[in-house]
């Protein structure tokens, strides 16, 4: 069954940049990409459900994953 994928970032986050890198070399599919500068709900559910109001921020069926490298090795590992 597939996960539910939804990458909580904002452009300018170098962190974020890594993983979004990764996601398009990779030709990752399926992670629903939430930009929190542009989307004031994406920015309260990040902080509601996740605690805080940190990026990148995984959710991955809901559960948060937080830091660039824990996020593209667990991709790796979904995605291999």
């Amino acid at each position: 069954m597939a996960k539910q994928l939804d990458l909580y970032y904002y452009p300018e986050c170098p962190y974020c940049q890594r993983v979004l890198r990764a996601i398009n070399n990779n030709g990752w599919e399926g992670i629903t990409l939430k930009n929190i500068h542009a989307d004031a709900e994406a920015d309260a559910t990040l902080v509601r459900v996740g605690g805080k109001h940190q990026v990148p921020c995984l959710f991955i069926d809901g559960e948060p994953m937080y830091e660039s490298l824990d996020i593209i090795a667990w991709l790796e590992r979904e995605y291999a």
